[in-house]
């Protein structure tokens, strides 16, 4: 799950309280899905949410997809039900939600494998809060079950008393820091949601900017925003054709006895060739 190179483009959250979204999610061409038991589920709800979203999980309703149950946070009264059942229900990967330190981190390890949690079954945490942006590394370095970072701009935005202004100028430090500690620990991390679904300009030029930054993706909230994602970080023909050209130039270059090959009047070095490579792989998976 954690690997550089597995899609996570668009990641689309699925109220779990939903039948009838639950049910038409499994045709969506999303890279991952997240049934949501927190936010999109009201208190009352919550039991009966957990209970369909881990049934369909262990049926295999979901097949070979790459399909995260979002539980709700660390000191709730659902928490340790939410952790517990998604622990038997092994998903690819929970989710948890507002993660503040390794601790945190750990803390989630420990119960996903007394509850008899399958390895392949990885942790997602959300930085979501100031303490988890400045504990960012520690969370990205605390266990190897750990394999994605996920932002939760909306609550972020309100911890920091910041606007969510085009740009996203004030969130920019926080979202480059778990960049660099993701990175720095070997993790995906994918960036967080955009609002407005009717704005597909607005929601086109994030992404774009996303990309730009590093993510590896974006969490999504409406179906209708899973193709111009999947298309804003996915490699463009001209990207895939000049990763070929790289690759291409500077292997005649290293038969010829050199370690540098000229693409388009560009220097081109080994660090360029393993950039064109994971586009080329990017573009294949």
């Amino acid at each position: 799950m954690g690997d550089a190179l597995t899609r996570l483009r668009s990641v689309l959250y699925i109220p779990g309280a939903n039948e009838r979204a639950l049910e038409k999610a499994q045709g969506l061409a999303a890279d991952a899905l997240i049934l949501d038991l927190e936010d999109s589920v009201a208190p009352v709800a919550k039991p009966e949410a957990r209970d369909r979203v881990c049934a369909i999980v262990q049926a295999g309703g979901f097949a070979s997809r790459t399909v995260a149950i979002r539980v709700n946070g660390i000191g709730t009264d659902w928490h340790g039900d939410d952790l517990r059942a998604a622990a038997r229900a092994g998903p690819p990967a929970v989710l948890v939600p507002k993660v503040g330190s390794g601790a945190d981190v750990e803390a989630i390890e420990r119960a996903l494998d007394d509850a008899g949690a399958p390895a392949s079954t990885s942790i997602w945490a959300m930085l979501e809060t100031p303490g988890a942006i400045l504990h960012a590394l520690e969370i990205a370095s605390a266990t190897r079950r750990l394999t994605v970072l996920v932002m939760g701009t909306n609550d972020l935005a309100k911890e920091l008393r910041a606007e969510l202004v085009p740009g996203r100028e004030p969130l920019l430090h926080a979202l480059a820091g778990c960049l660099l500690a993701a990175r720095a620990a070997g993790r995906a991390i994918v960036d967080g949601v955009y609002n407005d679904v009717r704005d597909l300009e607005g929601f086109t030029h994030e992404c774009r900017q996303a990309r730009t930054l590093g993510f590896d993706g974006k969490t999504l909230i409406h179906p209708s925003q899973v193709e111009p994602c999947n298309r804003a970080f996915s490699p463009t023909d001209d990207e895939v054709a000049y990763a070929r050209r790289v690759i291409e130039a500077f292997t005649a270059a290293e038969a010829a006895g050199q370690g540098v090959a000229t693409v388009d009047g560009r220097m081109v070095e080994n660090l360029h060739v393993e950039s064109a490579r994971r586009v080329l792989a990017l573009a294949e998976n």
